[in-house]
């Protein structure tokens, strides 16, 4: 993960990327850390280390616990589609 290095985030609050809750502040704390994000020059490293670790809290790569589920869903029937091949 050589790639952290250079994340926007390695000088930020960690709390701020793992909000508790998925309401009220917790929904502040998403919107604080995705603007972080939009500034990051590895976000897509960092998305794509999170999908294929398969991270299911927090903020990672500019996607929320729910955004992140649905792609580790589509990623999952994409690896059980090749392998039925």
């Amino acid at each position: 993960m050589e790639w952290l290095d250079s994340a926007a985030c390695a000088d930020e609050d960690p709390d701020v990327f793992f909000p508790v809750g998925t309401t009220g502040p917790a929904m502040d704390d998403v919107e604080a850390a995705k603007e972080v994000c939009r500034r990051c020059p590895v976000i897509m490293e960092c998305l794509r280390w999170a999908v294929a670790t398969e991270q299911t809290t927090g903020v990672w790569g500019g996607t929320s616990e729910v955004e992140r589920a649905r792609l580790l869903r589509a990623e999952r029937r994409r690896t059980r589609a090749e392998a039925r091949r």
